[in-house]
Formats: C-alpha cells, sequence, structure tokens
C-alpha cells in the first residue's frame, strides 16, 4: 500500500505539532514538506469576531501569555508569542491557514477544521467560518470528494448547522464513545463521517465497518504509535490524524 495514494490518508494534527508548536505556520508549512494529505486545526473566534487557530479557551499553555480567546482582540492576540523563544510566531488566523493551504502548488490537501463548544458565541462561530469558507470560494465544492474543507466537532450541533446551511460541505462528528458515533447521532445530524479517538478505535474496531455501511468515512485521531497506524490501515480507516506526519506516511509506505 501507498500511503501517498490510498487511504487511510494523513492528516497533520495542529500541524506537524510533533516537532514544531503547534498551530504555528511553521508546524503546518513542515506538515505540507512532509507530504500531509491533510491539516487539521481547531478554531476559536475572537472578542472582534476573527477566526483564530488555537484549541484551549485560554493562551495560557501555547503562547507567553494568558488569558481567554473569547476575551480579546485579535490585535492583542498578536502581540503574543505561539512560537518557540528562537522562533517566535504570532497566533494564527484561519485566513492565513486557507490562504497557505490553496497557495501550496506541491500537492492540493485538505484543510480539516473542528468548531469547539460549548462556547459563549455559540452558533456565530459556524457562521462565521462558513462565510470565511465562502470568501475563499470553497463553502460550496462540486462533490464532498473535492472539497477542500472539512468541518468536525465535538457538538452534534455544530455539525448539524454546517451541514444545513452548507450541505456539500463533507462534516466529521467527533466523539470517544463508540455508541454515540455507531447510533443515531451521526444520522441525525446528516455527518458524512465519524471521528473515534483511537483509544476508541481499539476498544471497538467494528465502528469503521458500521460507519462504511452507512455511507461514512472514518476519520481517527490521535494517531502516532506504529502499531495503531497499522490498526487503521488494517480496518480500513479513510483519515488519519496524527502529530508526526512525516513519521506516519513512513509506516503506511511500508505496510
Amino acid at each position: 500500500m501507498s500511503g501517498g495514494n490510498r487511504a487511510p490518508f494523513v492528516v497533520a494534527h495542529r500541524g506537524a505539532s510533533g516537532v514544531r508548536p503547534e498551530h504555528t505556520l511553521a508546524a503546518y508549512e513542515l506538515a505540507l514538506q512532509e507530504g500531509a494529505a491533510g491539516l487539521e486545526c481547531d478554531i476559536r473566534l475572537t472578542r472582534d469576531g476573527h477566526l483564530v487557530c488555537v484549541h484551549d479557551r485560554t493562551v495560557d499553555r501555547t503562547s507567553d501569555g494568558t488569558g481567554l480567546v473569547s476575551e480579546m482582540s485579535l490585535d492583542e492576540l498578536k502581540e503574543l508569542n505561539f512560537g518557540t523563544a528562537a522562533e517566535p510566531s504570532p497566533v494564527l488566523t484561519l485566513s492565513e491557514l486557507i490562504t497557505l493551504v490553496l497557495d501550496w502548488r506541491s500537492q492540493p490537501s485538505k484543510l480539516f477544521i473542528e468548531t469547539k463548544h460549548p462556547v459563549r458565541y455559540g452558533a456565530l462561530v459556524e457562521n462565521k467560518l462558513l462565510a470565511e469558507l465562502q470568501r475563499f470560494g470553497i463553502a460550496t465544492p462540486a462533490s464532498a470528494d473535492h472539497s477542500r474543507a472539512v468541518v468536525m466537532s465535538f457538538a452534534a450541533t455544530a455539525v448539524w448547522r454546517i451541514r444545513r446551511a452548507a450541505p456539500l460541505l463533507p462534516t466529521v462528528l467527533l466523539g470517544e464513545s463508540s455508541r454515540y458515533l455507531g447510533g443515531s447521532a451521526a444520522t441525525t445530524v446528516g455527518a458524512t463521517a465519524v471521528g473515534p479517538s483511537v483509544k476508541t478505535l481499539r476498544e471497538h474496531p467494528d465502528l469503521v465497518d458500521k460507519a462504511a455501511a452507512a455511507g461514512r468515512a472514518t476519520y481517527c485521531w490521535t494517531v502516532d504509535d506504529a502499531a495503531d497506524v497499522k490498526l487503521c490501515a488494517d480496518l480500513g480507516v479513510s483519515w488519519i490524524a496524527t502529530n508526526h506526519p512525516g513519521r506516519t506516511k513512513a509506516v503506511l509506505d511500508a505496510v
């Protein structure tokens, strides 16, 4: 099997975050250089309405600052360093990340965008996301296969909002419960894929076949161990999110 041409395809989790600071341009550029078929990011809304790539509610863990993302303006966030002392990096906006993906000429890649909930801005996050995708001309793909963006969330309501407003955009309902992913939730919200953790997949490998029988793909996170990469390949997982895209691709190429 060739990891570059057949599933499972490699998604760089917050970029090549195993070796570069997560959600930085450097992490995403390295992931693309290593041949990642997809880039994963988490988005949050700033006080003044900008979408930024930050996983946590606060900036405390990933920057040299402190405070809630939702209470800070974009200008305030840009004053912080999300990189290292040797290689400083400002906060990355979703707009900047989309631009990187669309301008990268070596190979086309998909952007897997996770909206975080619960948040104070609620549905406004999805509304702003759709507006941004529309601005770049990628909100209404010809088909799910040709889409450059995939929207994901642990919140079923968020997935439903996307499916209702942009039915051609592929969506992933994330979760750690096999019952939740394999039951009626994914059907109710119209998710095109389910997203179990690798721990859930180990415990319930039948999830992949059940999803396929319902016409859904499987996105598994966060897969860094070689044995887990091989398990995903054996089970027929469509996309695997990893902190080490280059290393994971090498494992798949050897399978």
